[in-house]
C-alpha cells in the first residue's frame, strides 16, 4: 500500500472523528441555552461532512490503486448516507431523528477510525 494513501485515510478519519466530537459538544452547549452555538454547529457540520468525503476518496484510493481492502469504502459510503440524512433532518428540526442518528454516527465513526488505524498498519 502506498504510504501517502494510508496517511491520507488515517488523517481524514481522525479529522472526521474530531468534527463529530465537536458536533456533540456544540449540540450539548446549544441545548443548554447558548443559541449562538447553533451557527457553530451548522458550520462544523459542513467541515465534518467535508472530512468524510476526503475519507471516502482516500478509501477508494486505498482500494483501487493500492489494492487494499474494500470495506473502508463501504463504511465511508454508509456514513456519507447517514450524515446526509442527519443534515437534512437537522435543517428541518426533526430532533426525534437528529439526536439518535447523531449518536449512531458518533459510535460508528469512533469504531471506523479505530479499525482504519488497525487495518492499515
Amino acid at each position: 500500500m502506498r504510504t501517502w494513501i494510508v496517511w491520507a485515510l488515517r488523517s481524514s478519519a481522525v479529522l472526521h472523528l474530531l468534527g463529530v466530537l465537536a458536533q456533540a459538544l456544540l449540540a450539548g452547549l446549544f441545548v443548554t441555552g447558548d443559541v449562538d452555538l447553533l451557527t457553530w454547529h451548522r458550520n462544523n457540520g459542513g467541515f465534518t461532512h467535508s472530512m468524510l468525503y476526503l475519507q471516502l476518496l482516500s478509501s477508494i484510493l486505498l482500494w483501487r490503486p493500492a489494492r487494499g481492502p474494500i470495506w473502508p469504502v463501504w463504511a465511508a459510503a454508509a456514513l456519507v448516507a447517514a450524515e446526509t440524512l442527519q443534515i437534512m433532518v437537522g435543517q428541518d428540526r426533526v430532533l426525534a431523528v437528529h439526536f439518535p442518528l447523531g449518536m449512531a454516527i458518533f459510535g460508528a465513526t469512533a469504531v471506523l477510525t479505530v479499525l482504519i488505524w488497525r487495518v492499515t498498519r
